[in-house]
């Protein structure tokens, strides 16, 4: 791991560390020929694609619905426990974030308020082919349930064959999660091309109003792509973790928590921060002892090598700057006081306090999202909620009074914008009032002198003169 020591007074600088950033340029060009493929050419566009990039020839994009039905049938019953209890906790953190529509009532009678409605449809992609993640499905689809969607699809990539189980083309335990969080629909296609036909609809795939979840940078690139005709959650990068320890934690439990994000990907980064380099080099030490055993030790050296980091700072409170400058996905307290230090704590996507915290308890069972921002965006950005799968409209229901209240200031401001259908359209509802007028209607209002109704020096003339002159 590459080490940076602070010298006192100096604070981590953002340039320092090794962030990738943006997406490569080729993968975001291939990303928009493949989704404008898809927008174009709809299911055929989409089968080819299924067969160049997944090598898989499919009837039918959809996944029966009798086989999400069975999906529980003939699973270890442990699994099926873990997964349920999994599924019951998230459900219960979730509810907490459930926000309710709420009107207020000025004293004049204007009412005033927000108006909360989920949306539609929503889509989750599911990294598959080679791999399963039942507990993406969980964290996707059940806040969406939570929030009211009504229709929740999931697209996935076909198992590779020598991964694939029975008569599905995905996990088995990727199947189940999903039935357990009450995905509507499956659809078993993947990558970019997956993306675009959640966007955009095809022929067999119905379009969604919101895509979540993650996946590879093309399906990274295609939700950056689609963005703004569908929405998305973000785009996210290779994980993270972030441990500021200082020396009262157990070098070997570090180790290990810095490898639970290393072992996912060679570009997943992993920062030690420490006012202790003795500490450090016991955590490094753990380091090597640890990975020889791991089964995924190619993958884990190739992260803690390019992505590795150790800051060694003078004092507590430049580590705590140097955290928050890194803004990490994950971000695990191992100190004395770790609990004292969560209000210092500005940029982080989930925080995990005190030396039982494990950061892998957080990705399965303990009920915040664990689909979190990456990349530094924890300075800006939230982890995947039920607000995410939510609209708000702002609600504006005025009476007369409040009306006449309100119109003076509209007017002079619209009048300083130099936009005067602004200023006419209130000011006209205000002079018909003041010339005793109950109701809005072409009679209350044609007999209005137009004369100072948007601002002063418009020409004499009522709305029935204009209409006349128009033949009206």
């Amino acid at each position: 791991m590459k080490t940076v020591t602070l010298a006192p007074g100096e604070r981590l600088a953002s340039s320092q560390l090794t962030r990738q950033g943006v997406l490569p340029a080729h993968i975001v060009e291939g990303a928009r020929q493949i989704v404008a493929q898809v927008r174009e050419g709809g299911d055929e566009a989409l089968a080819r694609c299924c067969r160049e990039f997944d090598g898989v020839e499919l009837k039918s994009f959809r996944l029966p619905q009798d086989v999400i039905d069975r999906a529980l049938e003939g699973l270890d019953d442990a699994f099926v426990a873990s997964l349920e209890k999994a599924a019951a906790q998230i459900r219960a953190f979730h509810e907490r974030e459930v926000e309710q529509s709420w009107f207020t009532t000025r004293a004049d009678g204007t009412m005033l308020g927000v108006k909360v409605t989920p949306v539609a449809a929503a889509g989750i992609y599911v990294p598959g082919g080679r791999a399963q993640y039942p507990s993406t499905v969980l964290m996707n689809a059940i806040p969406a349930k939570v929030a009211g969607v009504e229709r929740v699809v999931m697209v996935t990539p076909p198992q590779k064959a020598e991964n694939s189980a029975g008569s599905s083309p995905i996990s088995p335990y990727t199947l189940a999660a999903a039935k357990v969080a009450g995905v509507d629909e499956i659809y078993t296609i993947g990558g970019a091309q997956a993306v675009a036909a959640l966007a955009y609809g095809t022929e067999s795939v119905p379009k969604v109003d919101k895509i979540t979840g993650p996946g590879n940078a093309y399906v990274a690139a295609a939700k950056q792509l689609v963005s703004g005709d569908v929405g998305i959650d973000m785009v996210a990068g290779p994980s993270e973790v972030c441990v500021l320890a200082d020396a009262t934690a157990e070098p070997l439990v570090v180790a290990a928590d810095l490898m639970a994000q290393a072992e996912h990907d060679p570009l997943a980064a992993c920062y030690l921060v420490t006012c202790d380099a003795a500490f450090a080099a016991e955590v490094e030490r753990g380091i090597e002892l640890l990975v020889a055993q791991s089964p995924r030790a190619d993958i884990t050296r190739a992260s803690f090598e390019n992505e590795g980091m150790v800051i060694v700072a003078a004092d507590l409170a430049a580590a705590v700057d140097a955290v928050n400058v890194i803004a990490p996905e994950h971000l695990e307290l191992h100190c004395a006081d770790a609990l004292g230090l969560l209000g210092r704590i500005r940029n982080a996507g989930a925080i995990f306090i005190g030396a039982w915290s494990s950061e892998p308890l957080g990705d399965y069972v303990a009920g915040p999202n664990h689909t979190l921002p990456t990349g530094g965006t924890a300075v800006f950005s939230n982890p995947l909620s039920v607000e995410d799968f939510v609209k708000r409209s702002s609600v504006i229901c005025y009476t007369p009074e409040g009306l006449l209240a309100d119109a003076p200031a509209t007017q002079t401001l619209a009048e300083a914008e130099g936009l005067w259908a602004h200023a006419l359209s209130a000011g006209l509802r205000r002079r018909a009032l003041e010339k005793g007028a109950e109701a809005v209607s072409y009679d209350a209002l044609s007999s209005v002198d137009l004369t100072g109704v948007a601002w002063p020096g418009d020409d004499a003339r009522t709305v029935a003169d204009g209409a006349a002159a128009r033949g009206l």
